[in-house]
């Protein structure tokens, strides 16, 4: 993963600097030509990956990362409420992470996927949402109506609590696949860097989904 992520460290940062300078329409063409990039970098350097799994790994990692902080750009954007839409996201998935960590070490029984994470249950999946679902309430409660509906903050935590588990799944089950423990060696004993944003990364484009769905 640590190869992934350097290679694919040019075509994020095109990415990114492609939705601050023409919006989605020039992140699409820096995603193809990240694609025309990983072929170039497989056809120069010495690697004994196949093409299909250093071209396949590069793309998927500017998609997956580079979509997600795509995606906390758009949010941090909207008119008027984009720092209370940003921080509500990252209070309430900080809250969730917290809350499922602990009611899972002190009542969880029951594995939630033992084969991907096996320290995750279904109880600690249960108090994050709850944890969630109610901090993103409370973030956003001074906004009410003038943002979002209360039914509409009460569904976004919702999404946002079902999100962020299958963003952790998504790394951890990169990991296993690569047979590493860290995905990097910035933030040492912790997972790497990636354990750190991996839930953010899956919430921060189904929150600015909801939004558009909401009309926003």
């Amino acid at each position: 993963m640590r190869k992934l992520f350097t290679r694919a460290s040019l075509g994020l940062a095109l990415t990114l600097v492609a939705a601050q300078a023409g919006g989605f329409v020039w992140v699409a063409g820096s995603l193809f030509a990240t694609v025309a990039l990983a072929f170039l970098l497989k056809g120069v350097a010495d690697t004994r990956q196949s093409a299909t799994v250093a071209v396949g790994g590069t793309v998927l990692g500017v998609t997956w990362i580079g979509l997600g902080l795509v995606a906390l750009l758009a949010l941090r954007a909207l008119p008027e409420h984009g720092r209370t839409a940003a921080f509500a996201v990252l209070i309430a998935v900080w809250a969730g992470d917290t809350f499922a960590y602990l009611v899972g070490r002190l009542v969880g029984r029951h594995k939630l996927a033992p084969k991907i994470s096996p320290g995750k249950t279904w109880e600690g999946f249960v108090g994050g949402t709850v944890a969630t679902v109610f901090v993103t309430f409370v973030a956003l409660y001074k906004d009410r109506d003038e943002f979002l509906s209360i039914g509409q903050m009460l569904l976004l935590g919702a999404a946002l609590a079902a999100a962020a588990p299958l963003g952790d799944l998504f790394e951890s089950l990169l990991k296993r696949a690569s047979g590493i423990k860290d995905s990097s060696s910035l933030i040492p004993g912790h997972g790497g860097i990636l354990d750190r944003i991996d839930a953010l990364l899956f919430v921060f484009p189904a929150y600015a989904l909801f939004l558009r769905y909401a009309g926003l």
